[in-house]
């Protein structure tokens, strides 16, 4: 039986195509084993979102290369897609696929280890063209069997100025319908409490297709699975991509969680024309107020970037105060990375390193300011929680509810995997203390 091990780099969505990657594997006879231990393949899958994930790529790629005896190196995901020649011609690597044909993987590698180990290295990378299907790889799955991320949304066709990741992952597609109803309901089945829909673009779901569906859609398909998932969640969307059907949803069906992460990059208008971004804070405000009308006690999460070239102290400024007025409960922070390739790369006034991480603390006490007001608002209420494990250091069972805030909780049964209602009493930690009912 060979034995392979798997390196994972970037988002949620390399996790899943990890993941999916790692059940083909174990269907075919290999044995899955930690990226540690003695293995006769490695299979790293990249990110070239950031400089830092491109070099972190490079690291584990070559730091695979030097063991003895050298295990057979797979590169797949973002950077052989984006840089082919590149990563073929890296020391030792013995094979390459970008962001499709993942299916063949199997076939793939088991065609380079056919070969003498003197052979060139196999570069499987192709074109992502337009009208190219989606790829129906099984869900992928975390660790606590809790969880289950089902990307159903490949692709991206927005180009925003910053961004490499429509050159990394192509054009939309999506997820068939009848196919989602599927996945759910076999993970479902098989005991997973939550199921996160996620995409590249999520919220352009079926956009690519003429009159065809929507994201609502795709979140019904999945609510109407048999067996009935117990809670649905979903990942990253454009502000602009928001339905009135979706929030619909979300006010009235308690197993959607009222949960959204909506990407705003920067608070400051000229920023986010510079951006390429689809909307001004007039707009995106008023969608927030649209949010919280239809969905109360919604939680919403965001990213930003801050140093983006030519961002000047006012201009931050204004972004720091129009954060403020948006209540986000949670804000993922990046400094500005050049990427080569982009519009924003040859940009002028790109700002230091210096500046950027001296902002990226100041919108760092804003997100605290936020997270804490989130939190306070949530105590006196009663709320679900997903129980994940028993935290070691005080002894209570710990999980999340919909909004995503980490609840404490005693209880003597064993909670892991279990949905329980509580009544959330206090400030505790990094989240509240609950009681369950």
């Amino acid at each position: 039986m060979k034995k392979i091990a798997f390196y994972t780099l970037g988002c949620k969505v390399n996790q899943s195509d990890t993941a999916s990657m790692e059940k083909l594997f174990r269907d075919a006879g290999y044995e899955i084993v930690d990226f540690e231990e003695p293995a006769d393949i490695c299979l790293i899958n990249t990110c070239v979102v950031t400089n830092m994930g491109q070099s972190k790529s490079r690291k584990i790629i070559h730091r695979a290369a030097r063991r003895d005896p050298k295990p057979l190196i797979v590169v797949t995901g973002c950077y052989p897609q984006t840089s082919p020649d590149e990563v073929v011609h890296i020391d030792g690597v013995d094979l390459i696929i970008g962001n499709q044909d993942r299916s063949k993987v199997v076939e793939l590698v088991q065609e380079r280890l056919g070969e003498s180990p003197e052979e060139a290295p196999i570069n499987a990378v192709h074109d992502l063209p337009v009208g190219r299907a989606f790829e129906e790889l099984d869900a992928a799955v975390d660790a606590s069997r809790n969880r289950a991320f089902l990307k159903i949304q490949e692709g991206c066709d927005q180009y925003c100025a910053y961004c490499i990741i429509p050159y990394a992952r192509g054009h939309l597609r999506s997820r068939s319908l009848e196919n989602i109803r599927d996945e759910v309901a076999k993970l479902t089945a098989e005991q997973y409490k939550e199921i996160v829909l996620i995409g590249i673009h999520l919220g352009c779901y079926g956009k690519e297709i003429p009159g065809g569906p929507h994201l609502s859609d795709a979140v019904k398909a999945a609510l109407a699975a048999e067996p009935k998932v117990p809670r649905l969640r979903l990942g990253s969307l454009e502000s602009v991509e928001v339905e009135d059907a979706l929030l619909e949803l979300m006010a009235k069906e308690p197993r959607l969680c009222a949960h959204l992460h909506l990407p705003l990059q920067a608070g400051c208008d000229s920023t986010l024309e510079r951006m390429h971004r689809p909307y001004d804070t007039a707009k995106f405000a008023h969608l927030l107020e649209k949010i919280r009308n239809l969905v109360p006690h919604v939680a919403i999460t965001t990213d930003v970037i801050v140093g983006f070239p030519g961002e000047t102290e006012e201009d931050f400024q204004a972004s720091l105060d129009f954060i403020r007025q948006c209540r986000f409960s949670k804000i993922h922070i990046f400094p500005y990375s050049q990427r080569k390739g982009t519009p924003a790369a040859v940009m002028p006034d790109q700002i230091s390193n210096q500046e950027k991480q001296d902002r990226v603390h100041r919108l760092e006490e804003v997100d605290k300011e936020g997270n804490l007001a989130y939190r306070q608002e949530q105590i006196g209420r009663e709320s679900t929680v997903l129980w994940e494990r028993r935290n070691k250091k005080n002894g209570l069972w710990e999980g999340l509810t919909p909004g995503y805030v980490r609840v404490y909780a005693d209880s003597p049964e064993n909670m892991k995997g279990k949905i329980s209602p509580v009544r959330l009493e206090k400030l505790f930690e990094d989240g509240l203390k609950g009681d369950i009912i």
